[in-house]
């Protein structure tokens, strides 16, 4: 439901939000395995990875498709002018682009999660919907933005017509708003979009009611989600502003270097405000580590470590500090 050039971008951005969001009961999946044993339970049958294939081959790689096909111009950010212009590959390229970008996305984040460095599986989203919002707003040529809000070609080239034939950025936008085209994304991003709050929010509240999250949830659930909303999404589109500014006002070279260097300050120092709100939410950020469980001493607690037992008694898990 978005042009082709962006769409593996915002796949790859769901696909680590998705795992981020489900980092606990990715962690506890792990535990499973490792006590059954992979050949019971093979971690391919995980069901979030799962549930997260289907969602992207379900809702955003068919919308998509058939946005391709109902204005190739738009769906192609206007490097086709017309179905004429647009290889039918472009279509299997679109539905297959959007669910490999999900799976890796998932798979990148996923890996840091367990490894106990989950806010470098948090940047991995960061990372995709940045690139997203960056080539919808600023684009190849500075154009990005003009390229979205246009419903066609003839849209397309009244952004640069000049004296009083050239329509405004409010004309332009309204023009888009009435179209067929903001109709059809309107109404498909009220699926895709809807669905996927839903299940990176659920997955969140799921995740919070595990052992141990308890501790590692600083703030009220309702103010987490804001928190994890605005990291993922406000963030990325702020920055991708700026990247844009940055990148007209210096040139590329000289404002991507720019950039990257602010984006540096602001998200890898330890005692960063990124980091210390990430750590608000809950989200892990510790590695559990599978041993094997010690034989219970006579008069021992029955229930010391009782909410780390998993596959039936045969695994103890134990929290440790991330690598590093």
């Amino acid at each position: 439901m978005i042009p082709v050039q962006a769409a593996p971008l915002w796949a790859y951005g769901i696909g680590a939000t998705f795992a981020v969001a489900a980092g606990r009961q990715l962690q506890w999946w792990e535990r499973s395995v490792r006590g059954e044993g992979v050949r019971t339970r093979s971690r391919a049958a995980n069901p979030y990875l799962a549930l997260t294939l289907l969602y992207a081959a379900l809702l955003p790689a068919p919308t998509g498709i058939y946005l391709l096909w109902q204005n190739p111009a738009w769906s192609t950010m206007h490097v086709a002018r017309d179905h004429d212009g647009v290889w039918a590959g472009f279509a299997l390229f679109y539905g297959a682009s959007v669910v490999a970008g999900a799976l890796l996305g998932f798979l990148a984040a996923r890996l840091f999660v367990l490894v106990g460095a989950g806010y470098w599986g948090y940047l991995q989203a960061v990372a995709g919907y940045f690139l997203l919002f960056f080539t919808l707003i600023h684009g190849w040529d500075g154009t990005g933005y003009e390229r979205l809000l246009s419903a066609d070609p003839r849209a397309f080239a009244g952004w640069s017509a000049e004296g009083s034939a050239g329509e405004s950025v409010v004309n332009q936008c309204l023009a888009f708003a009435t179209s067929g085209t903001f109709l059809a994304v309107l109404i498909f991003g009220t699926a895709v979009i809807g669905t996927m709050l839903l299940a990176e929010i659920g997955w969140l509240v799921e995740g919070w009611r595990l052992p141990g999250a308890a501790a590692d949830l600083k703030v009220p659930r309702v103010v987490a989600v804001a928190i994890a909303g605005a990291g993922v999404y406000g963030l990325p589109f702020a920055g991708a502003v700026g990247a844009s500014v940055l990148v007209r006002l210096l040139g590329w070279w000289a404002g991507i270097g720019a950039f990257a260097l602010l984006a540096g300050v602001v998200l890898l120092p330890a005692r960063s405000p990124v980091r210390a709100l990430y750590g608000l939410v809950g989200v892990p950020d510790r590695h559990w580590r599978v041993e094997p469980e010690a034989e219970p001493k006579a008069g021992a607690g029955a229930g010391k470590g009782a909410g780390a037992r998993t596959g039936g008694g045969t695994a103890e898990a134990r929290r440790t500090s991330p690598p590093g």
